[in-house]
């Protein structure tokens, strides 16, 4: 972060503190927090037991919060200026894309797992930018968690609240999402992607040199993971795994793209449909793209990941056919300005951000010159960002 935008960060946890206490009418209470992210490599593969590699960003969602002693989910968006109440003795299944249902959504799931969540007052302020595919949605989830869990003094692994993350957002909104969102911004590290397992749930720490930044900038065309199009995709991700396991006599129900190759899949071929198959080439390549990855990071090898970045959003845009023009214009402009590596369509697909890979001492420049050829060709005006890696989930001090 700049010191702009330590200040910032200071200003928006004075904000919220000031705020709660107004609403809880206590000064007992504590702060929390939990990281968007971008994700560099592994794109959808997560509902398909793969690997992935994402990086915690410096946008987080704060939450304040306090005990009550009753059953009462009292809680308030400075963001949406809206409050919500829930009673966890009544929790059951929204089924809405609501801010206020993802928290309630992680109280029921913890509850699920065995957690004595108690009644609390939550205020919530986020900087996560909403609908641009940076994992808004996950850091509500795992900063509620994250409070939760402190308030009701009880322990979990960070793998295990990310999975309970995942459960509320599929199972109490009604979100199809897979696991890595939540895994990165509960188990995030400074400076580093994480090469993620996303059926093992294990990771591997793939370090960002320091002469290199990720530059994230949203094309402001917003997308929905609940709007159908992720759905459809993840259908057709199933199609392909089921039909693979026929062809080599596996059990469907449990079989994923995971441990198959494309040879695998060359075979199956005609007993899918060719969406299917289109996909399922993505999810293979995209997953081997990341232990490729993982070695260029730890040999130093910036070209050969920058490269490998590109071949990602051929395949995102191709394959998976989840890319849009605006975002294929903003791949193209990065890929033209001095000093980018790499560049790419991140998150779930169909709008939101590109990320690009840039040398640090080009990237202030770097970002200035792509948000003018962006908004001269299209007459919009993206927001850019020169991103710093950031830790994953934990308590704010304040002093």
């Amino acid at each position: 972060m700049t010191k702009v935008e330590e200040k910032s960060f200071e200003q928006r946890v004075w904000s919220l503190s000031d705020e709660h206490r107004k609403r809880s009418g206590t000064k007992d209470f504590r702060v929390f927090q939990a990281p968007g992210r971008v994700n560099l490599l592994g794109e959808h593969t997560d509902y398909s037991g793969g690997f992935c590699m994402p990086a915690a960003l410096n946008f987080n969602t704060l939450v304040a919060a306090n005990p009550r002693s009753d059953t009462l989910l009292r809680m308030y968006s400075l963001d949406f200026k809206h409050a919500a109440e829930f009673d966890l003795k009544n929790l059951q299944p929204q089924g809405k894309e609501e801010w206020s249902s993802y928290p309630a959504g992680v109280a029921w799931s913890l509850g699920q797992r065995g957690v004595k969540v108690g009644g609390a007052d939550l205020t919530f302020s986020g900087n996560v930018p909403l609908g641009a595919g940076l994992s808004s949605s996950a850091s509500i989830e795992v900063a509620t968690a994250t409070a939760l869990l402190a308030l009701a003094d009880a322990e979990m692994p960070q793998p295990r609240v990310a999975l309970a993350c995942q459960k509320a957002e599929n199972d109490f909104v009604g979100a199809p999402c897979g696991i890595m969102d939540q895994f990165i911004s509960a188990c995030g590290v400074k400076d580093n992607a994480l090469a993620i397992d996303t059926r093992a749930l294990t990771l591997e720490l793939a370090p960002i040199p320091a002469d290199l930044r990720l530059v994230v900038c949203n094309s402001m065309v917003q997308h929905s993971v609940g709007d159908g199009k992720y759905g459809a995709r993840r259908k057709e991700v199933e199609e392909a795994a089921k039909a693979v396991a026929r062809k080599l006599g596996k059990d469907e129900a449990t079989y994923q793209l995971r441990d198959a190759t494309l040879q695998d899949l060359f075979a199956a071929k005609d007993d899918m449909s060719h969406e299917a198959f289109l996909r399922g080439r993505h999810v293979i390549t995209d997953s081997e793209r990341v232990h490729l990855g993982v070695a260029a990071l730890r040999t130093g090898d910036a070209r050969v990941f920058g490269a490998l970045m590109a071949d990602a959003h051929a395949s995102f845009r191709d394959d998976f056919a989840a890319s849009c023009d605006r975002c294929d214009l903003l791949v193209r402009l990065a890929m033209s300005l001095e000093g980018c590596l790499g560049s790419r369509l991140t998150g779930g697909g169909f709008g939101g951000c590109t990320v690009s890979l840039v040398e640090t001492a080009k990237a202030e420049t770097f970002a200035k010159a792509l948000a003018h050829r962006y908004r001269e060709a299209t007459n919009v005006d993206p927001a850019v960002f020169v991103c710093k890696i950031a830790d994953g989930a934990g308590p704010v001090e304040l002093e």
